[in-house]
């Protein structure tokens, strides 16, 4: 059962105590993230997240790293689309050590230009390795060919010239404008005492003060239907679908995830075994639903060579096709729920997986779900439901793209 209250700066505090688990894990979740970012501020949120494990006003870079490394646990960060969060994992003795650390970085690092040019030399080679790691390359694509102009489809690193020309003002404005108290979660899970959390929390982030922002609804994505394909003297073809599908609020989430589980979701799905396991023509081919606060996409993506390349996408619309016209067994559909339902409970069995789902949930979402309503919500899903989702989500329009050579031929829609 979570706890949660709110410091008088508006920062929301969400915790669950598991006295069993040996770990604590502590996150800092920022709304901030590449889905807020107006198309000059694309990759800010990521270039932020840098910049505050350099020098703060009380630790320098080497002391910051020297005890990240003492902690003997685990200390990092990760952007996405909607959000940016700070976090540790550590034995339940050091939570005070571990707070303090984060808030450090939240709260007073330097972002000396100096150290800024670094970084930015750092997250140019990173937008380039994504560049030369062609299953990056071909999601990038299929953002932008899927969200047309919208937020969704810029990459979360941002472009070369984008990284390449910012200033650093502008980076000290986005955190200014996106780093606030009432945008901030802290998210707890697994072994401490409550009455000492509350004491840290106000002692690291009680003193943190704002001015407040005016912050606008990000407008839903509808999909634009493109197609975009990129040559490139690589072995294999990358290639990807996607269509659209529902948010993380919305109840057809569950029976749309159960129809992932059977159609690409795993070894025994549809697509690996006809693709893989029967005819061979690829290594890897899976499917997997994305959900954002107002919207999501159904992917389906495939590596083969390029003389299979049009083999292979052809038969997954004929999959696509079987699974609208014949539906699904009662076999396959319990299968899929079990499997739905047990990867869930089984992912629960971490600290930091408990942390990362009342924090993102917490921050996007209002409320921290409860694990026993997901797994009722799973349980609740009927073969006509998935059979309903199935019929709604593969006729609506698809976006697609391709990486590899000899994609201009391709026919992927």
């Amino acid at each position: 059962m979570c706890e949660e209250f709110v410091l008088d700066n508006g920062l929301r505090v969400v915790a669950e105590h598991i006295p069993y688990f040996p770990s604590v894990s502590v996150g800092l979740w920022i709304g901030a993230g590449s889905m807020y970012e107006t198309e000059e501020e694309n990759g800010l949120s990521h270039f932020v997240e840098h910049m505050l494990f350099k020098s703060t006003q009380n630790r320098t870079t080497k002391e910051i790293a020297v005890e990240m490394d003492a902690l003997g646990g685990h200390v990092n960060a990760f952007t996405s689309k909607e959000c940016t969060c700070y976090y540790a994992k550590v034995i339940g003795e050091h939570m005070g050590r571990a707070m303090d650390l984060l808030s450090d970085l939240l709260l007073h690092a330097k972002m000396e230009e100096e150290e800024f040019e670094k970084e930015r030399g750092v997250i140019l080679e990173e937008i380039a390795m994504g560049e030369d790691t062609p299953e990056d390359l071909v999601y990038d694509l299929l953002a932008e060919a899927h969200f047309g102009s919208h937020a969704l489809s810029r990459p979360i690193l941002g472009t070369h010239d984008q990284i390449a020309s910012v200033t650093r003002q502008a980076l000290i404005d986005f955190r200014r404008k996106h780093y606030r108290p009432d945008n901030t979660v802290l998210a707890v899970a697994g072994q401490f005492d409550m009455d000492e959390l509350r004491e840290m929390a106000q002692r690291c982030l009680g003193s943190w003060t704002a001015e407040p922002a005016n912050t606008c609804d990000v407008p839903p994505a509808p999909c634009a239907a493109r197609v975009i394909k990129k040559q490139k003297d690589i072995e294999q073809v990358h290639m990807c679908l996607s269509y659209p599908s529902v948010g993380q609020d919305d109840p057809e989430l569950y029976p749309l995830t159960v129809m992932n589980n059977l159609f690409g979701g795993g070894m025994s799905s549809r697509l690996f075994q006809r693709i893989r396991e029967e005819m061979g023509a690829a290594y890897s081919v899976y499917s997997y639903p994305s959900t954002y606060t107002n919207c999501g996409t159904l992917t389906i993506y495939a590596g083969t060579s390029p003389d299979t390349a049009q083999e292979v996408i052809d038969e997954i619309h004929h999959e696509i096709a079987l699974l609208m016209e014949g539906g699904i067994t009662d076999e396959e559909f319990s299968m899929a729920k079990d499997q739905l339902k047990v990867s869930y409970v089984l992912g629960l069995e971490s600290s930091s997986s408990r942390m990362s789902s009342i924090g993102r949930s917490k921050l996007l979402r209002g409320r921290a779900v409860d694990p026993q309503e997901i797994v009722a919500k799973i349980e609740a899903v009927t073969k006509e439901d998935v059979i309903r989702v199935i019929q709604k989500t593969f006729s609506a329009p698809c976006a697609a793209s391709a990486v590899g050579r000899n994609v201009d031929t391709l026919r992927l829609v």
